[in-house]
């Protein structure tokens, strides 16, 4: 899917706030449209016609007609909402009521998918662009990719800092074979019990030398690199699983689930039920989809 930003005429638009924003193309065969400019100031009847047309027909061919923020009277008007549900600006809810009262408003929403094949979306006000973009990755890529997107843009609340947005870094790269067999054995072995004694008894090498190769390689000592490991995973089953938060903890390899609650705050800086909250409504979204 490639994006296309299109107007009217094909001419670049400036914006209230000072900015020119120049599209690919004239209004034509896109199959994501975001919302219009919309004046509340003026009777909506009437003020969008061509626009209109073009909106009922790309919905008509199959397109998925997206709106945020008062964009949502524009759907509205062109009667794609007629008997859905549908969100908008809180500012505006009293009005787009008033003036289509076949909608079904909820606005107190920020994201509604609405109508066959949930291809109308309405969101809340202007910031529910990001919930609306995560939506979308969510539904045409995979709620993986928009978790991914979620981290390293820091979409959501941030009132707990960026630490539970972070993922563990790349591995550094070395030349020391010994330690990248290591390496892949800890991959596949995480949740073993008593998994660095395992780990020097893999390498080969004594205890003491073990150690201090492993650290010059990887930057860190087993243990460290093990409870990265750990929690990365437990990260992944939060994310994508409905599983327990004990059981979590006991397929990472932790026998002790208040022991795991308590590395896990103190590595990701919330607890897993609320890491869980974060991300894993992107799984919920995109199975409503």
């Amino acid at each position: 899917m490639t994006p296309r930003i299109v107007t009217m005429d094909g001419r670049p638009v400036d914006t209230a706030y000072g900015l020119s924003i120049s599209p690919h193309e004239a209004m034509g065969a896109a199959d994501i449209v975001t919302d219009l400019v919309l004046d509340c100031e003026k009777p909506f009847a009437g003020l969008w016609t061509r626009q209109i047309d073009w909106l009922r027909e790309r919905y008509a061919a199959g397109a998925t007609i997206c709106s945020v923020c008062t964009g949502t009277a524009v759907l509205a008007e062109a009667g794609l909402l007629d008997g859905f549900e549908a969100t908008t600006h809180w500012s505006l809810a009293d009005v787009l009521r008033q003036s289509y009262p076949e909608v079904r408003l909820v606005a107190q929403k920020i994201l509604v998918p609405a109508g066959p094949e949930h291809r109308i979306l309405t969101g809340g006000g202007a910031t529910a662009w990001e919930e609306l973009a995560l939506y979308l990755v969510a539904r045409f890529c995979s709620p993986r990719e928009a978790v991914r997107i979620a981290k390293i843009f820091l979409f959501g609340d941030h009132s707990e800092g960026q630490q539970p947005f972070a993922g563990a870094q790349r591995p550094r790269r070395h030349d020391d074979a010994v330690i990248s067999e290591i390496q892949g054995w800890i991959a596949d072995n995480y949740h073993h019990g008593n998994p660095v004694a395992a780990m020097v008894a893999q390498s080969g090498l004594t205890e003491r030398t073990f150690m201090r190769r492993f650290r010059a390689a990887t930057g860190s000592s087993p243990m460290e690199y093990l409870q990265t490991m750990r929690i990365e995973e437990a990260k992944h089953l939060l994310e994508t699983t409905e599983r327990p938060v004990d059981q979590v903890a006991i397929e990472v390899g932790y026998e002790d689930p208040n022991f795991f609650r308590r590395l896990f705050k103190r590595r990701v800086s919330v607890t897993p039920t609320r890491y869980r909250q974060r991300f894993s409504k992107l799984r919920v979204l995109k199975g409503q989809a």
